[in-house]
């Protein structure tokens, strides 16, 4: 273990001095930061690395909101969805099947047949079709209703789906590292830290942005539809305040839905804001041939039931791609295209706590963690030098290098660094000798058994090494397993004590090593002073 190759000697250098330099743009004032062409916010260059470590909520301040998942909603939009597909299928020409009164009623969808001949024929028709639904029949009486195991899958869809949505709207606000988990069996937590305005984050996440296409109904009466005789396959629908709430009787079948959306774009047209969309193939295609075939017929565009345009269409649209025009601000024009971008939530959510967290408070933790950190430090190093001498400085010195290690990573690989990760820091420290504190015992050890300076080195390194891999090793999966399946706070520490264990053992095997090596061979003792 003294005989140390000069390659390796080399490599721990190389890593030591890149470990200060990637740590360093958290110890000097930040550059200002470039505008570019564009009107976009972009590092500055240069041949200095530039980034930080992300702080967390808890330190830097930011927003937190507790929200609910509306579920009931979502069952409700599939037994709606569920009622059209009974509609078409026993509208069907080589079946048509006589039924009235077809309707969502106490969970259900429910309907009556006009013939009780055609119940054979009827539940061949819908008996398959929505999985987790059953189907009850009681003479000309049919009932479809959702199974509880259709029910708790048609849950854990939309709690994914809505996280996911999440996840993709809080990105979109270019912020870093936000949290979003779901908590309980319907609510999500979501945690952005720096976002100075909490209003913009509930504005954007209590939007379900569901945006459908619809054909308006040419044919109905409007004024019988507002007395409240709405024709089947048909609803009456309103536009924005914005334009006085024009009412509009609209089609119940989808044209096209918003999921074929792949993006959309604020824009310009003619002076005014616009959003350009653009569908994906099968989206591009429907959309063609449904222009194609009504063209004279005002197609309606319904964002949250709410028709936000109503043009009509003047010849085929085959490219996959239109604009939605309309009363819009700019700002307005920009959050619909974040909305659709991020894709519509397959239910309503509702704020249940707000929590907003200044950058005071977080100005204080990272003080308190500051203080922690340099006490736990000079403590150790005070107890490193005191039992151990010249070759406890080396390990203290190697202890710094580990700390500037640890934060080049975190910076690296833009980890967010919470509260608990500053205490993995800090239990870190604590940690980093635990190696250096084997291997210099091993070391007086041998020279209590009479061993020459370059023979005990070797043989307290050699020895002690199996000790220091197995018990960093099983800390180290403790860590992992934390990280796996912690949340939150906890995979902070999880990151955070990892680190440390890595780098731990790379100073204390490897560069506390190099230092006694260097000095072995200068000095060629005849005593070792420890």
């Amino acid at each position: 273990m003294v005989n140390y190759p000069r390659w390796a000697m080399i490599l721990t250098v190389v890593v030591a001095l890149l470990g200060i330099l990637y740590a360093s743009p958290n110890f000097r004032d930040a550059p200002e930061k470039v505008v570019d062409a564009d009107g976009e916010t972009v590092e500055p260059g240069g041949l200095l690395p530039t980034k930080r470590m992300s702080l967390g909520l808890d330190l830097q301040g930011g927003s937190s909101l507790l929200l609910s998942v509306g579920l009931e909603a979502a069952f409700q939009q599939t037994l709606e969805a569920v009622e059209s597909s009974v509609r078409g299928e026993l509208r069907q020409r080589d079946a048509r099947i006589g039924y009235t009164n077809l309707r969502v009623e106490n969970e259900a969808v429910r309907f009556t047949l006009r013939n009780i001949a055609d119940a054979d024929a009827a539940r061949a028709r819908i008996q398959n079709i929505e999985n987790g639904f059953e189907l009850d029949v009681s003479g000309v009486n049919f009932v479809l209703s959702m199974t509880e195991e259709g029910r708790n899958e048609r849950r854990q869809s939309v709690m994914e789906q809505s996280r996911e949505i999440v996840i993709n709207r809080v990105n979109e606000l270019g912020v870093t590292e936000p949290t979003v988990q779901q908590q309980g069996d319907d609510r999500i937590l979501v945690q952005v830290p720096g976002l100075e305005d909490p209003e913009e984050l509930k504005r954007i996440l209590g939007k379900t942005a569901k945006m459908n296409f619809h054909l308006i109904d040419e044919e109905a009466d409007l004024r019988t539809v507002q007395s409240g005789r709405v024709p089947p396959g048909s609803m009456l629908r309103y536009g924005p305040e914005s334009e006085g709430r024009v009412p509009y009787v609209v089609r119940r079948r989808v044209v096209v839905g918003g999921e074929r959306l792949v993006d959309a774009q604020p824009s310009f047209q003619d002076g005014q804001p616009i959003v350009s969309f653009r569908f994906d193939t099968a989206g591009g295609r429907i959309f063609g041939e449904a222009t194609q075939n009504n063209v004279g017929t005002r197609l309606a565009i319904l964002l949250d039931d709410e028709v936000i345009s109503a043009p009509v269409i003047r010849s085929a649209i085959l490219g996959g791609s239109g604009i939605i025009t309309g009363r819009f601000t700019v700002v307005e024009v920009n959050e619909l295209s974040l909305l659709l971008r991020a894709g519509a939530l397959p239910a309503p959510m509702t704020p249940l706590e707000e929590r907003t967290v200044g950058p005071g408070l977080g100005k204080d933790s990272i003080e308190a963690g500051k203080d922690a950190s340099m006490i736990g430090l000079a403590a150790v190093i005070i107890f490193m030098i005191a039992s151990y001498g010249l070759f406890g400085l080396m390990a203290a010195v190697a202890l710094l290098f580990n700390i500037s290690l640890i934060v080049a990573l975190l910076s690296l690989l833009q980890a967010t660094l919470t509260l608990p990760g500053i205490a993995g820091i800090v239990l870190t420290i604590g940690m980093a000798v635990d190696a250096n504190v084997l291997i210099l015992e091993r070391i007086k050890e041998e020279v209590r058994n009479g061993r020459t300076p370059i023979s005990a080195i070797d043989a307290g390194y050699r020895r002690a090494l199996t000790t220091i891999i197995d018990s960093n090793f099983t800390t180290l999966i403790a860590a992992i397993l934390l990280f796996q399946f912690g949340s939150g706070p906890i995979k902070g520490f999880a990151v955070t004590l990892s680190i440390g264990i890595l780098t731990s053992m790379f100073t204390a095997l490897m560069l506390t090593r190099l230092f006694i090596v260097i000095w072995l061979r200068r000095r060629r003792p005849k005593t070792l002073p420890i």
